[in-house]
């Protein structure tokens, strides 16, 4: 089965532009923060912009010279903070190597954090806080999962990287105990030993080591589910961590790549404004 993330994010779309046809006076709000000229973040914050036009977010892209210092930047966001009518504050990653991304995503208002990667969210979702941000790959896997009916509770989920972005908070969100979760979890990394007998008992294997189609049928066990959180460009095109046409044939669902998490993502970040607004 393909688990297809492009048509679950339509769905939700079409019920967030729904309910924002409903709302009389102002409409939610996101703003974007490029700093520099990088192709692929601009491609990424091009693709944000347009599905929250479609479902009816006023979005802006603010772009900031590769030059611009820590403090401006620092600057930039604390008014975009004090902006009653920017309900949702996003920094494209990555950053200029002079900036340190930690100091910019701690200067977000948590209210405002829709990428949910100020500590005081990242806190929240640790200690099971309902009123805080949820990372949107994270947030994005489970709701995908959630929305094929795949059981999460009880069942092994390998992680296989640990990222802030998507590996740790991913683990804190599938452990948590409450109802969609309550998953058994492994993180592994680059150094754990004996990492096949690892991803071999998974129920869910998630890709999420940022190498282009690493993961092969080898590594998982017969009827696994597997969630491709990787892009990489290889030869003009795009490719997840895992070799999907290798493993699709021992896995019993996938995701594709492009069209698996990568939609689902920015319908949580959509989603996530939307909760900011309200």
């Amino acid at each position: 089965m393909i688990l297809d993330g492009k048509k679950i994010a339509l769905s939700f779309q079409e019920a967030m532009r729904e309910k924002i046809s409903s709302f009389s006076g102002r409409k939610p709000g996101l703003t974007m923060v490029l700093v520099g000229e990088n192709p692929a973040s601009l491609s990424y914050v091009q693709a944000k912009k347009k599905a929250c036009l479609n479902v009816g977010i006023v979005s802006e892209i603010i772009t900031l010279p590769p030059t611009l210092s820590e403090r401006d930047l620092i600057l930039a966001i604390d008014q975009l903070n004090r902006e009653p009518s920017v309900d949702g504050i996003l920094v494209q990653l990555p950053l200029p190597p002079h900036i340190n991304p930690q100091r910019i995503m701690f200067a977000i208002d948590p209210r405002k954090d829709v990428d949910g990667f100020h500590p005081v969210n990242i806190g929240k979702l640790l200690l099971g806080h309902d009123d805080g941000f949820i990372p949107c790959t994270p947030l994005g896997v489970k709701t995908l999962l959630e929305s094929y009916r795949i059981p999460i509770q009880g069942k092994h989920v390998v992680i296989v990287g640990r990222s802030d972005i998507v590996g740790k908070p991913l683990a804190a969100l599938l452990m948590q105990k409450k109802e969609g979760c309550n998953a058994t979890v492994t993180v592994t990394h680059s150094q754990t030993e004996h990492l096949f007998d690892i991803t071999r008992s998974a129920d869910i294997l998630v890709a999420a080591l940022g190498r282009p189609q690493s993961i092969r049928k080898e590594m998982i066990k017969p009827q696994a589910v597997v969630v491709d959180v990787g892009i990489n460009r290889v030869n003009g095109k795009l490719v997840g961590d895992v070799d999907f046409e290798d493993v699709q044939t021992k896995a019993s669902a996938i995701t594709p790549v492009p069209g698996g998490i990568g939609p689902m993502t920015i319908a949580m970040l959509l989603q996530n404004t939307l909760l900011a607004f309200s």
